[in-house]
């Protein structure tokens, strides 16, 4: 008998189950949310056939943010989850000289997963908004406000989750200079035709037992833990102080940062960078040196948005989440 988990709760639910019995939540993409009933039985008004329910679409389905042509993001339920537990908030300061991203994924095991990704990335967005001017401080001190936000939630703990908590990547970028700080697997990359890489090193089981020599990467990817996350931002966490690294920008190109809704169909920086290229039927890389940029208007949002789709055609298994600026 084949056992899976409950993508709220990790409750065991089996292939046939509708809704999990532990927290109730319905375990079929596209079904009725009232009575559980099939996809077929769902009109193209979004009526249920079986019991007149019918499915309003949510605020956070899909969240766009545009700032200008070169500083756009968008975050997408995907085709399998039926909430959005990521979120994402942009910024610019020091008029628009100085750019900020924060991108959230909330763990799906913890309780109120969305509020805790929501509450990160607003409160890290805010903070390094005020003290954009002595960067990696900023992130230190980012971090620190979102966690105690996310501490604050309310959390009872009679109930089969942890507490509320998320991954979290950031990115403040003044001058030439990204700082990034993290915690957990969602990632910055640098995508640029003159070289791509990925900035962020994963905070997850997979990265650890890699480096410590205990597997090779492809032994690794085939264990079930190979997902788990080994760092995060909770109230739960043993250690919520960010990885952080200042990363000069070598010249035009794109700053990235993503959640594993996208990264899981394409985790190595020249993929996402081919994708770019490949989707982009404009001159998006035909760029001006760094400081002035002469991407087509709306490039940053047109380029989240074809992530987003590339993501949703592959599969579309998790929430999926971007952030572009275009330097």
């Amino acid at each position: 008998m084949t056992i899976m988990q409950c993508s709220k709760c990790g409750a065991s639910v089996l292939p046939n189950d509708r809704f999990c019995e532990e927290c109730g939540t319905l375990l079929i993409a596209g079904s009725c949310e009232k009575c559980g009933a099939g996809i077929e039985e769902i009109d193209e008004q979004g009526f249920c056939s079986n019991c007149g329910f019918r499915r309003e679409p949510r605020e956070r389905d899909w969240l766009e943010i545009t700032i200008g042509s070169h500083l756009a993001g968008v975050s997408d339920r995907g085709l399998r989850h039926h909430h959005n537990e990521d979120f994402f908030a942009l910024k610019q300061v020091n008029n628009a000289q100085t750019n900020i991203l924060v991108v959230c994924d909330g763990v799906s095991s913890s309780d109120q997963s969305d509020l805790a990704a929501q509450t990160a990335a607003e409160s890290a967005c805010l903070t390094l908004a005020t003290a954009w001017e002595n960067p990696e401080l900023a992130m230190k001190l980012a971090f620190n406000t979102a966690l105690k936000s996310v501490s604050n939630i309310f959390y009872a703990n009679n109930q089969n989750t942890d507490p509320p908590s998320t991954t979290i990547v950031a990115a403040l970028v003044h001058h030439d200079t990204a700082t990034i700080g993290w915690l957990g697997d969602s990632r910055a990359y640098w995508i640029s035709p003159s070289g791509s890489r990925q900035l962020t090193k994963d905070d997850s089981w997979l990265t650890e037992v890699v480096a410590a020599g205990e597997m090779t990467e492809i032994e690794a990817k085939r264990s079930p833990n190979a997902h788990g996350i080994t760092r995060w931002l909770g109230a739960d966490a043993d250690n919520a102080d960010p990885s952080i690294v200042n990363f000069t920008i070598p010249g035009s190109g794109y700053l990235l940062l993503c959640t594993d809704g996208l990264w899981n169909y394409a985790p190595e920086a020249l993929q996402l960078t081919n994708i770019i290229q490949q989707t982009s039927n404009t001159d998006v890389f035909a760029l001006q040196p760094f400081g002035h940029p002469t991407a087509g208007v709306g490039a940053a949002i047109a380029i989240s948005r074809s992530l987003v789709e590339f993501a949703r055609n592959s599969g579309g298994h998790d929430n999926i989440t971007v952030a572009v600026l275009c330097l």
